[in-house]
């Protein structure tokens, strides 16, 4: 892969939206030769059923190795991620055989996903690779059975909530219009924070890079108004931590000259309420007459 900084995006983002449904490793090193696999998913028991992340979450119902590319995979990369596939497979074989377990299944070993955006008709026929709209819709390619390998091309899958977390990782226009579709996600949905989180710090690190290509200088504008709306967010919780911290220092204040010097235990209690707790700890102080009515409503509140 190139050294854009989109391949650790797109190991994050991956590891972000897979990990509810089982064990991620991202670099995931082979034993064999040292060779890394980029992302290697293994679902949890009773996976839950989560249509949000739409296709996504349907090639990850199994385990499975994913290979996202910024730029249209070659045929020796596409050589590569099968190396390290057959890598992988035989060395969970020789881990089961070693641990005195059975023999593994085909279903349990991992199926690798390629995830390009774009890929010629040409290169997919060498590989042999076809399409089964019927089950997987336009843009996924398998390769022969036995391969267990299948390719992603982004760019022709389609625009809908389905495809979505897959062509965040596309490029361009396709990328661009991702991010849109992200943004008018509903603010209390799952993976939009997430997201827009990933893409603050890929923003930053564009803003880092030197020499930067004019893809990735357009893609550092697109990212500015997310990357606004971040701050807006840290600088509200900012606001909330701080009015926090200024009620439980009033209070200890109040406190103090209520009921005399307060004991250090009181003080760390006190430090570590809401601010809900705070405004009812207000309301109580007036019936406090000792340092034990304190010390009872903490007890209670904790």
């Amino acid at each position: 892969m190139t050294q854009f900084p989109h391949d650790q995006f797109a190991k994050d983002l991956l590891e972000t939206l897979l990990s509810p449904f089982g064990e991620v490793q991202t670099a995931k090193t082979i034993d064999a030769q040292v060779r890394e696999i980029d992302v290697y998913f293994t679902p949890a028991e009773n996976t839950p059923t989560d249509s949000r992340l739409g296709l996504l979450h349907k090639l990850a119902t199994t385990p499975a190795t994913f290979e996202p590319f910024r730029k249209a995979v070659t045929i020796g990369e596409i050589r590569s991620c099968i190396a390290k596939l057959i890598d992988l497979q035989t060395e969970l074989t020789r881990q089961a055989k070693r641990d005195g377990k059975p023999k593994l299944a085909e279903a349990d070993l991992p199926q690798l996903w390629i995830l390009t955006p774009t890929l010629s008709a040409e290169k997919l026929i060498d590989f042999g690779a076809i399409k089964k709209v019927e089950n997987w819709g336009e843009g996924i390619y398998l390769l022969p059975k036995s391969f267990k390998t299948g390719i992603v091309v982004i760019h022709q899958l389609p625009e809908t909530p389905d495809t979505l977390w897959l062509r965040i990782l596309g490029r361009d226009n396709v990328q661009i219009r991702a991010i849109a579709e992200i943004v008018r996600l509903p603010a209390d949905s799952p993976y939009r924070q997430n997201a827009l989180e990933l893409f603050s710090n890929l923003k930053i690190v564009l803003e880092n890079k030197q020499n930067k290509g004019t893809e990735e200088t357009e893609l550092m504008m697109n990212l500015s108004p997310l990357y606004l709306e971040q701050i807006d967010i840290a600088t509200q919780k900012g606001k909330d931590i701080g009015r926090n911290e200024e009620g439980k220092s009033l209070m200890i204040r109040m406190l103090t000259r209520k009921l005399g010097k307060l004991d250090d235990n009181s003080i760390d209690l006190i430090n570590n309420l809401s601010l809900g707790s705070i405004e009812s700890l207000g309301d109580a102080l007036l019936d406090f007459n000792t340092a034990d009515d304190l010390t009872t409503w903490l007890a209670k509140s904790l």
